[in-house]
């Protein structure tokens, strides 16, 4: 499933650079809050709705799909051995949903475009770094271990975006901070419901 993913998203990517409508990708399939209450809606554009799905397949430049697709890869197909593709799956699609809430929470009126699967690729990386890290935490007080480790690095991985949109924001850059932490919230909150559902018997 996570190759099939990466499959997809590098296809999407061609098609839209060799026939020369990246724009019209992008602001067409690309994640815009200012449409969730109706405004600055492009005709021709799609239901905003299935944005945050059609905006993992649109990316800015090489550079941006190969990195991307290097963590889907490295992150997703550990991932999928432990709950399988069709959580794997869900959990890429509700990461991309939770990326969308994520940006649009940081500023709703925005009409800058969202594009990129690193939003739902933070879910894969949040449930990897949960899972996968050896790092031994303690409970505090009546809060148990494994709510603690996701506490910790939910709150490291909000700095440390904070830290990358200030850096980039200074350089002019735009780096969709808020998608990152949505996605990597979601994946945090789903990773022990997934595992039990994968398990449950």
């Amino acid at each position: 499933m996570t190759n099939a993913i990466a499959v997809v998203t590098i296809a999407a990517w061609l098609v839209a650079i060799l026939g020369a409508q990246w724009f019209d990708a992008a602001a067409f399939g690309g994640f815009i809050p200012a449409r969730v209450f109706g405004g600055h809606d492009l005709p021709g554009a799609l239901p905003w709705p299935l944005t945050p799905l059609s905006a993992t397949l649109i990316h800015a430049d090489l550079l941006h799909l190969a990195f991307n697709m290097l963590m889907l890869v490295w992150c997703g197909r550990q991932v999928e051995q432990a709950i399988g593709g069709g959580y794997t799956l869900l959990l890429y699609g509700v990461g991309a949903y939770a990326a969308a809430l994520g940006q649009f929470v940081m500023g709703p009126h925005q009409t800058s475009v969202m594009v990129g699967a690193s939003g739902a690729i933070s879910a894969l990386m949040a449930f990897y770094a949960l899972v996968f890290s050896e790092q031994k935490v303690r409970q505090i007080g009546p809060i148990p271990s494994h709510i603690v480790r996701a506490l910790w690095l939910g709150a490291a991985w909000v700095g440390l975006q904070m830290l990358i949109g200030l850096g980039f924001g200074i350089g002019g850059a735009l780096i969709a901070v808020g998608a990152h932490i949505g996605g990597f919230i979601a994946g945090l909150l789903l990773a022990r419901p997934l595992l039990r559902l994968r398990y449950r018997r």
